[in-house]
């Protein structure tokens, strides 16, 4: 072989190797829109005004702790766009957002929407246009459905299955006490009503002595804890959204009225509910949850809590540490930035899902013995609570961490 052909033949075999390398690049770079070399597009709708309007902590955590990490570089190199809109809570203005953000904005994927209504309105356009609606704010059971519905998870502990830990509590600690439920009328309310008499089993109807809904465009409902007191149960179930839990927490109080109360968990916020009920009013109100409480002095010196005042100092610095609502916000997109992460540089919608439904991780702003885990079956990604009662002026946890299913982790 003489040299210009040698010359030829390893001209040839760099060339081929670099196209082959070049090719290899490419097909690792893979994209839906709302996502770049250098951008990854998020969509979110919250109620930043409107009776639930409590709830906008949350989107306001989530574009500060988007910003923290485009200070740090981003995601694999890409910064995050982050736009929220504003729903005010009502489903038909959730469709018009939600529709603007995937085809006008074209974001890759919609986060943290919040609540059942709303989310219950966009369900199957999500699914349809094969659009991620993750880590929907929301406990309802029809988010984990993942064979009917595979571009919807939530990430609340269900409704129902927090329910039927309150009906355990009751059965265990209040035998035979007479039970009242004020409940939200929509899909929300209606989750929790079903997992409690799931919960009480064949004792439900003679247990619960009042069933009293409110509409959630309702200014006030005095009249329906009126209502609820003249049933006179031992145990009263206030389930509504934390103007309506607050509303409710302080009139029981104007009335005088001594009865066990409990709470659910996306209404326990000291800032947005307890504070705005009175201290006074609220000493003994029972709940159940997963995160873990700024206020409570346990976690001072906890690595987590450390962390997440450091944040707030830097990206939220006039916040209410009190509100819960603002670590919930913090706590969902640690782990949505973990599924970016793990996503890699094939950042289309089928691989953001397929990586949202391959977590096992820890999350530090979770309490101790509750992990995040799903799979391709299992689209719940938080199933565990603990109760808790409140006392003077914060939330004290007791007893052990509990399942959906009721049984001690």
């Amino acid at each position: 072989m003489n040299f210009k052909t040698f010359a030829k033949i390893a001209l040839g075999l760099i060339v081929a190797y670099g196209l082959a390398t070049s090719d290899a690049a490419l097909a690792q770079k893979r994209y839906d829109p709302g996502a770049t070399d250098t951008e990854i597009k998020i969509g979110n709708t919250s109620p930043h005004s409107g009776p639930a309007s409590a709830y906008s902590a949350i989107a306001k955590a989530q574009a500060a702790y988007f910003r923290m990490i485009n200070d740090r570089g981003g995601i694999n190199g890409r910064m995050i766009t982050y736009i929220s809109y504003d729903d005010s809570y009502s489903p038909p203005k959730t469709v018009e957002q939600s529709r603007k953000l995937v085809e006008s904005d074209e974001v890759l994927f919609l986060l943290s929407n919040l609540g059942t209504p709303g989310n219950t309105a966009i369900h199957k356009y999500m699914n349809q246009k094969k659009v991620p609606q993750l880590f929907v704010t929301s406990g309802a059971d029809k988010w984990a459905d993942p064979a009917n519905y595979p571009w919807t998870m939530a990430l609340l502990p269900s409704y129902r299955g927090e329910a039927r830990i309150y009906a355990q509590y009751i059965l265990s600690n209040y035998p035979g006490a007479t039970i009242g439920v004020l409940y939200q009328n929509d899909d929300f309310g209606k989750d929790y009503l079903i997992g409690l008499k799931e919960g009480l089993g064949e004792n439900a109807g003679k247990l619960i002595v009042a069933e009293v809904p409110f509409e959630v465009s309702a200014p006030t409902i005095d009249s329906q804890i009126v209502q609820m007191k003249a049933a006179n149960p031992a145990v009263f179930i206030n389930i509504g959204t934390p103007k309506f839990v607050a509303q409710s927490i302080k009139k029981v109080g104007e009335l005088n009225w001594k009865v066990v109360q409990i709470i659910p968990q996306v209404s326990t916020t000291i800032g947005g509910v307890i504070k705005p009920a009175g201290f006074e009013n609220a000493q003994g109100v029972l709940s159940a949850y997963y995160l873990k409480d700024a206020t409570d002095p346990k976690w001072k010196n906890d690595q987590g809590m450390i962390e997440w005042n450091a944040f707030m100092d830097k990206y939220l610095p006039d916040a209410d540490r009190a509100d819960s609502l603002y670590i919930y916000g913090y706590a969902v997109t640690q782990i949505m930035a973990q599924v970016l992460k793990q996503c890699g540089d094939d950042l289309t919608r089928e691989n953001v899902m397929k990586q949202a439904a391959s977590l096992d991780m820890d999350v530090n702003m979770l309490l101790p013995g509750i992990r995040v885990k799903t799979s391709a079956s299992d689209y719940r990604p938080i199933e565990q609570l603990q109760m808790m009662r409140f006392s003077k002026d914060q939330w004290e946890l007791f007893g052990p961490i509990l399942s959906s299913e009721n049984k001690p982790m």
